[in-house]
């Protein structure tokens, strides 16, 4: 019964560290990369789709990105979601190819990026707590219910812990290595 449990809580928890990596990419550091442009929705034949299901990202260097529309009557309506996306980011259009140049950060945004870094990586924390939470409850049950006795319960709560401490763990380290990665100049 607390291996089943246990099964659970590391999938559910290593789901929650996958949410906070999707999270922290979509935060920009200055660098061009793909993953910026994850969350922009375009129009496609009446339908809203990710771009990168209407077009080819690819980074063109260091601070550019080049969005290759497979329709060119496609190249100004994804110019509009990039501009109305809320990124900065100000696309240039070149015949099929839509360039978007990524600005370096100021002193001043890359602070409000890191307390952006900070607060989803808090989220993860506590969605990795909840997690806990479940699970300890459910062993708890467990033990009312006469399933298991009071030392399975009491181990499998600390393997539950142990479980939350490496995972929060692993989320710190994230947000340590995005920080890092925003600061850099």
């Amino acid at each position: 019964m607390i291996n089943e449990i246990m099964a659970d809580t590391k999938t559910r928890m290593k789901k929650s560290i996958a949410t906070v990596k999707v999270e922290l990419a979509k935060i920009r550091t200055g660098r061009a990369t793909p993953g910026l442009l994850d969350h922009v929705v375009v129009s496609y034949y009446g339908n809203d789709v990710p771009l990168n299901q209407a077009a080819t990202i690819s980074v063109s260097d260091a601070r550019t990105l080049s969005v290759q529309a497979w329709e060119k009557n496609m190249v100004p309506t994804i110019e509009k979601a990039i501009l109305e996306s809320q990124l900065g980011l100000n696309p240039v259009t070149a015949g099929e190819v839509v360039r978007i140049p990524i600005p370096a950060l100021t002193e001043e945004r890359r602070r409000e990026m890191t307390k952006l870094v900070r607060t989803e990586g808090e989220n993860g924390k506590v969605a990795v707590r909840n997690i806990r939470r479940d699970a300890i409850s459910h062993a708890r049950d467990l033990v009312k219910s006469k399933d298991i006795g009071q030392d399975d319960e009491k181990k499998g709560v600390e393997q539950i812990q142990s479980l939350t401490d490496q995972y929060t763990a692993e989320i710190d380290a994230l947000i340590k290595e995005k920080e890092a990665e925003i600061m850099e100049v």
